[in-house]
């Protein structure tokens, strides 16, 4: 059979309507076969895993994303597009540039600043404000209260650079509000406005910009525990 597209394997049905996408295909294997019941692999193109299970009777898929806005925004695309996907909530780490933000807290990006050029083909007039579903950033908050998770809801910054040339730029997002930095929000929220599609972006905080602090490879992954318990109480069948 003819896939759907050239980087997904998936047949038509096999993805639920809420997709969960760490950006790291082996993330994606852990939280499938540690969270939901009965998962079954239906895409392994260039080894992005994508699986579809269920979790407390909801049917939900979980599929990486890969690292950066392009990467992103070609997954993400395709599922809305091609696969009937109507939700996805991007589940990884970010670093904190808000003073307040401590190791392990949980940010939720209502919206998704950004240095990169992805909105340019969309050819609009003027600048484009990429921002969360609204529904969604309410039921992720409620479901970090339900269990007790430390959460800021604000802006992120979804950068294209990861070894930046300039060590200081951080301090202007700061200044502006910018909760953390991640690098893949911004690619998301853009293709779910065009697609008329829900997104979220529920980020744990892995290190903090300008001190050096950073969780360890074990801790993250422990840590990261409850954002994808808050991911999966937010989605919705």
């Amino acid at each position: 059979m003819t896939t759907l597209t050239p980087h997904n394997a998936a047949k038509p049905g096999d993805f639920a309507k809420t997709v969960l996408m760490p950006g790291d295909p082996l993330r994606a294997k852990f939280i499938a076969e540690t969270y939901l019941k009965d998962p079954q692999l239906v895409t392994s193109i260039r080894n992005v895993y994508g699986y579809t299970g269920t979790y407390e009777g909801k049917r939900v898929s979980v599929m990486a994303s890969g690292m950066g806005n392009p990467s992103i925004g070609i997954y993400s695309y395709e599922l809305f597009k091609f696969y009937g996907v109507e939700s996805i909530i991007r589940v990884g780490s970010a670093g904190a540039y808000h003073p307040d933000l401590k190791l392990f807290d949980i940010v939720i990006g209502m919206g998704a600043c950004t240095d990169s050029n992805y909105a340019a083909q969309f050819n609009l007039p003027g600048t484009f404000a990429p921002i969360a579903d609204f529904g969604l950033v309410r039921k992720a908050v409620d479901a970090c209260e339900a269990i007790g998770a430390r959460c800021m809801v604000g802006n992120l910054l979804s950068s294209d650079v990861f070894y930046g040339d300039d060590p200081e730029a951080w301090k202007q997002w700061r200044k502006m509000g910018v909760l953390a930095v991640e690098m893949e929000a911004a690619a998301l929220y853009l293709n779910a406005a065009r697609l008329g599609k829900k997104a979220l972006s529920i980020d744990t905080i892995s290190d903090i910009i300008g001190t050096r602090e950073e969780a360890t490879a074990e801790q993250r992954q422990t840590a990261f525990d409850q954002m994808i318990r808050v991911a999966l109480a937010v989605a919705e069948a």
